[in-house]
C-alpha cells in the first residue's frame, strides 16, 4: 500500500458550540477517489472545506506527504496543491471560461494580459484532460454541467493535485453526472488524487476507491468501495437510535385540507410536486440538500412564486405574488437562516416581533407603541424567550432564542398554516424540545403545519406525514407506521419509489 498523501489526526471543528467534526481521524492515498458520506449534518462538507483550506480546524493535525501543514485559507492550500471544487459555483458569469479558469493567474507583458498565450495554455489544458468547453463562451450562458467543468479546469490549471468535490453532482442531470464521473476517472488515471463529498450513494460506488462514513461529526465506517452496497451505507448513516424526547402527536381531524397543491413546479428548482396539508397536521419535507424542499415552502409563501401548477388554500385558488398576501391570508413562514432572511439583529426584540403586524396597532397614521409593545411582549412569554429586557437587540439573544422570536412573531396573528424550514437548526438540545412544544401545541390548534428537515429523529417524531423529495421531485409519502429511517433514506438516496 502506498503511504497516505494526506493524514488528519484527532480533527476538531465547532460552529457557535455545535461539534460539526470531533475526534476525526483519516488517510488518504495518492492518486485515488475517496469519498465522504453521511447524512445532512454529518460532517463530511465541513471535513472537505478544512483540507481545502476553507476552514480552519480547532484541534488536530493534517500531515500532507508526511509534512504537518496548516493552511490559512484556500490559497494557502492551493499553494501546497490542494482545491476545492464547491457545490455552490463560484464563477465570474459576464466573463469567458478563459477568463475565469485564468483569473488571478494571467499571463502578463507589463500591464497587458497575454491573450493568445491564454488560448494557447487552454487548447493544452482541454486537449491534456479531455475536458471540453468552448473557451470564448460567457459563462452565464453555460448549462450548470458545463459551469461544473470550468470549475475543474480552474483548479487543474493551478496545478493542484488534490481536488475536494463537494457535493459536485447535486445540480446535474443523469446524464451530466455520468459524464462527471467520466471525467473523475480520467482524472485519476493521469494521478490526480479526488476527495468526493455525495450524497448519491450509486455514484459514490461506481467511481471511488474508498469510502468513509461519518455520522454526527465523527467516522463510523470506512473501507474499500467494493465492500460496501448502497443498502449497507445507508445502515452506517442512519445507525443511530431515536433517543430525542418528543411530545405527543396531535390528532387530526379529518375535513378539508387547509393547503394542497397540485403539479407545482419552478423552473430550476423543483417539478410536478402535489401535497396536501390538513388542519392540525404537521407534514413534513425532506431529502437531500438541493432537492427543492426550500423551494417549494418560499413558492406557497410567495417569495418565489411557481410556474405552474396549483395552489389551493383554505378552499380558494391562492398563488401569491408577495409574501404580503400570504401574511395577510393567514400564512406564517420561519425561514431556514434566521439571521439573514428572518430577525433585524440590530432591531430590539418588540420590534421583530412587532414589524410585520404594525398595521393592527396603527390608527390615523400612527403607531400605538405601548399597545404593540405589549402585544410583544406576552407573546415572547408564550413561547418562552429568555432575555432581560424586550428592548435588547436581537443579535445578543442565543441561536434558540433568536429562534423562538420568529415563532412569536408568527403567532401574534391568527394562522392556519405554519411553514418552517429547518426550524431547529443551530440550537441546543433543551431549545429544540421547546420548538417541538409549540410545533405540536400549534397543530393540537387547528393550524396546519408544513415543516422542511434534515434531522431524521425530528422528521419521524412530528410528522403525521412524511413527504420525501429528491432532485426536484416528489418521490414517495409515509404515513403512520410507514414513517421509519430505512424506508426514508431508501427515497433520499433513490433505492426505491414510493407512489
Amino acid at each position: 500500500m502506498p503511504a497516505p498523501l494526506i493524514s488528519v489526526r484527532d480533527i476538531g471543528k465547532s460552529f457557535e458550540g455545535t461539534h460539526a467534526l470531533s475526534g476525526v481521524d483519516l488517510d488518504i492515498a495518492p492518486g485515488t477517489i475517496h469519498a465522504l458520506v453521511g447524512e445532512n449534518g454529518a460532517g463530511k462538507s465541513t471535513l472537505g472545506k478544512i483540507l481545502a483550506g476553507v476552514y480552519g480546524p480547532d484541534a488536530g493535525t493534517i500531515r500532507l506527504d508526511s509534512r504537518e501543514v496548516s493552511f490559512q485559507s484556500p490559497r494557502d492550500a492551493l499553494a501546497h496543491g490542494i482545491t476545492i471544487v464547491a457545490q455552490e459555483i463560484a464563477l465570474v458569469g459576464t466573463r469567458s471560461v478563459i477568463e475565469n479558469i485564468y483569473l488571478g493567474s494571467e499571463v502578463h507583458t507589463g500591464p497587458f494580459v497575454r491573450t493568445k498565450r491564454l488560448r494557447r495554455l487552454f487548447d493544452e489544458l482541454v486537449a491534456d484532460t479531455g475536458i471540453d468547453v468552448p473557451g470564448d463562451a460567457l459563462v452565464s450562458g453555460l448549462s450548470i454541467a458545463d459551469q461544473q467543468k470550468v470549475e475543474i479546469l480552474r483548479a487543474l490549471a493551478r496545478n493542484a493535485d488534490v481536488i475536494v468535490m463537494d457535493e459536485p453532482t447535486a445540480r446535474l442531470a443523469t446524464h451530466e453526472a455520468e459524464a462527471l464521473m467520466s471525467i473523475f476517472d480520467r482524472l485519476r488515471g493521469r494521478g490526480k488524487t479526488i476527495i468526493f463529498v455525495s450524497h448519491f450513494l450509486e455514484e459514490v460506488l461506481s467511481v471511488s476507491d474508498t469510502v468513509t462514513v461519518l455520522r454526527d461529526g465523527k467516522i463510523v465506517d470506512g473501507g474499500k468501495a467494493t465492500e460496501f452496497t448502497p443498502g449497507s451505507l445507508i445502515a452506517a448513516m442512519i445507525g443511530r437510535s431515536l433517543e430525542s424526547a418528543f411530545p405527543p402527536k396531535a390528532a387530526i381531524s379529518q375535513g378539508q385540507p387547509v393547503l394542497s397543491v397540485a403539479a407545482l413546479s419552478r423552473a430550476g428548482a423543483f417539478e410536478n410536486v402535489s401535497l396536501d396539508v390538513d388542519a392540525g397536521e404537521i407534514v413534513v419535507i425532506t431529502g437531500l440538500v438541493g432537492s427543492g424542499r426550500s423551494e417549494v415552502l418560499r413558492s406557497i409563501y410567495g417569495l418565489e412564486p411557481p410556474t405552474s401548477g396549483a395552489i389551493t388554500y383554505k378552499g380558494e385558488p391562492a398563488q401569491y405574488r408577495h409574501p404580503r398576501q400570504a401574511i395577510a391570508a393567514g400564512m406564517a413562514l420561519i425561514p431556514e437562516s434566521r439571521k439573514t432572511e428572518g430577525l433585524f439583529v440590530g432591531f430590539s426584540l418588540v420590534s421583530n416581533v412587532s414589524l410585520p403586524h404594525l398595521p393592527r396597532f396603527s390608527r390615523a397614521g400612527f403607531v400605538r407603541a405601548r399597545a404593540a409593545h405589549r402585544s410583544a411582549t406576552e407573546q415572547m412569554a408564550a413561547v418562552g424567550v429568555k432575555a432581560r429586557s424586550a428592548t435588547v437587540e436581537a443579535g445578543l439573544l442565543s441561536g434558540g432564542n433568536q429562534q423562538k422570536i420568529l415563532f412569536a412573531r408568527s403567532f401574534m396573528a391568527d394562522i392556519a398554516l405554519l411553514l418552517a424550514d429547518e426550524p431547529t437548526r443551530g440550537v441546543d438540545v433543551a431549545a429544540k424540545r421547546q420548538i417541538y412544544d409549540l410545533l405540536v401545541q400549534q397543530a393540537a390548534n387547528g393550524t396546519g403545519v408544513l415543516l422542511v428537515s434534515s434531522e431524521m429523529e425530528e422528521v419521524i417524531g412530528l410528522a403525521h406525514k412524511v413527504v420525501v423529495m429528491r432532485q426536484g421531485r416528489v418521490v414517495g409519502q409515509l404515513r403512520g407506521s410507514d414513517i421509519r429511517e430505512s424506508a426514508i433514506a431508501e427515497l433520499a438516496f433513490g433505492q426505491t419509489t414510493q407512489a
